[in-house]
């Protein structure tokens, strides 16, 4: 069922008049994903016969989440729009390393996610699907256990310069501004792009990283690798964002200002949504990886429910926002079921797949498909046009395309009037089948009912439809028919009898 309205929303879509040719540059690739961060230990248990180190009941230890448990998850992913499965570290690990944080060994697979040969059945299965494989790489950090702190000059480490999170106590901190340290980590990268055919590298900490360092290893990927992926996530801070971009040749960063004040505006209603287009504004970043959930923290579905809020009338809000606005979805795994934790232990369970909810699930698979198919939700400019307390609305436009995307996230119905907008024109909305006309003071009334979002194409007023509603009038008198036949019919057996 849910796979028949996908691809419905996919087919109604391409009729109704989408242009689907446009054309754009390689460094505005990354914008056009959907990307699902994985916990691979956290994630799905499929191989048993690697769990030698699983106690589900400890959150420190693995809980066997492995590569084959993600492959037998891929058509879901699919399914929901997903482009870009991104991967925790699968490098070699000290014991109970189940984040990928500890590692001993940079040449290795973790032997609890399975073998080499494992890992690229998935990167083979993934491009089958036309989806693409990423992995998280750690250049700073190394598990205290691994050789090459007992046998490396010293000058290869520095101090710690930070107390968290956790994992950090058993690692040590490489000297990333030593020539033999650069080298080798390049090497390092160039030894799993040549041997498993991946996608990109999310660089794990480029807050915590050097500039100089940063910018050689980039550089270094992009000329041999010119189409390859390269993203950064933050530790810390993402004040140092737009420094970094320019600098360097990733294409997109997390963005930590974002993240916070979508969870803090969605998390209670009446907030304010014209609050995130400020932090938005504040450097207007098109390369930013946007994400209310991450491992680290409570539960972006924990988090409203406390307030008393209903899951999937935030959630949708949330992605509307995500999967519209300037930036790359991040889902973190488990956000589409939805799961709750109030903290990073149970932020991090394995994911509860018996319990997801079908209506969630479907609008994933219906905003990644009007993502996919408006190349203006993707590449155009970003303007807020027009609030009403906790309901805005946004403007995006590309080559000819407007979009519109109004959020309503008060607890009571609101209404933006919008005046700029050609006469003898109407809007169409594609989330709840809306259509706005301009009055006949040639404005035009957007109004939401609470807790609602609405996505608009900018078209010529056609008026009434007649062919569809002459279409869905056919099909009830048919099914009206079909009634009262099924009814004498049965009437006729009845008196038989």
């Amino acid at each position: 069922m849910k796979k028949f309205f996908g691809i419905f929303v996919m087919t109604c879509i391409f009729f109704l008049g989408t242009n689907l040719s446009i054309l754009v540059s390689a460094e505005e690739k990354v914008q056009e994903e959907v990307i699902y961060n994985v916990l691979i230990d956290r994630y799905n248990n499929r191989n048993h016969q690697i769990d030698q180190q699983v106690d589900v009941e400890n959150p420190l230890k693995y809980h066997g989440g492995d590569f084959e448990g993600i492959i037998n998850k891929l058509d879901d992913l699919k399914e929901l729009g997903v482009t870009t499965i991104s991967l925790s570290p699968i490098m070699a690990n000290a014991d109970d390393g189940y984040h990928g944080y500890w590692i001993e060994d940079f040449y290795k697979i973790e032997e609890q996610f399975g073998t080499m040969e494992d890992f690229q059945l998935l990167v083979e299965e993934a491009h089958n699907r036309n989806m693409k494989i990423i992995i998280e790489f750690v250049t700073k950090y190394v598990a205290e256990s691994h050789p090459i702190v007992n046998e490396a000059e010293k000058d290869w480490f520095t101090d710690q310069e930070q107390s968290g999170p956790d994992w950090l106590d058993h690692t040590a901190s490489l000297n990333l501004e030593n020539e033999e340290v650069k080298s080798y980590m390049m090497d390092v990268a160039d030894y799993w792009i040549n041997e498993t055919d991946i996608d990109g590298y999310l660089l794990h900490g480029v807050d915590r990283v050097p500039m100089e360092f940063l910018t050689e290893l980039t550089e270094h990927i992009q000329a041999n690798n010119p189409n390859f992926y390269l993203l950064g996530d933050t530790l810390i801070t993402d004040e140092n964002n737009q420094e970094i971009l320019e600098n360097t040749t990733l294409q997109a960063i997390e963005n930590r200002s974002i993240a916070t004040v979508m969870s803090d505006v969605f998390s209670m209603p009446d907030n304010e949504v014209s609050e995130i287009y400020d932090v938005w504004k504040e450097n207007e970043s098109t390369s930013s990886l946007l994400y209310v959930d991450d491992m680290y923290t409570k539960r972006f579905t924990q988090k409203f429910s406390e307030n008393g809020r209903n899951s999937l009338t935030v959630w949708k809000l949330a992605l509307t926002y995500m999967f519209t606005t300037p930036g790359t979805p991040m889902i973190f795994q488990g956000s589409e079921i939805p799961m709750y934790g109030g903290n990073a232990h149970e932020a991090q369970q394995l994911v509860q797949f018996n319990s997801g909810e079908d209506e969630l699930q479907e609008y994933y698979q219906k905003i990644s498909s009007l993502r996919q198919h408006f190349p203006a939700l993707e590449h155009g400019d970003f303007e807020l046009v027009g609030s009403s307390g906790a309901m805005s609305v946004f403007r995006r436009s590309y080559e000819g395309e407007t979009v519109f995307i109004a959020i309503n996230n008060s607890s009571e119905s609101k209404e933006v009037s919008l005046t700029d907008i050609e006469s003898g024109m109407q809007l169409r909305g594609y989330l709840g089948d809306n259509t706005v006309r301009e009055n006949q003071d040639g404005v035009y009334r957007l109004g939401l009912a609470r807790e609602t979002a609405e996505v608009y194409t900018v078209g010529p007023n056609t008026g009434l439809n007649w062919g569809f509603i002459s279409f869905v009038g056919g099909v009830f008198v048919l099914f009206i028919f079909a009634v009262i036949y099924l009814s004498r019919k049965q009437k006729k057996q009845e008196e038989k009898v």
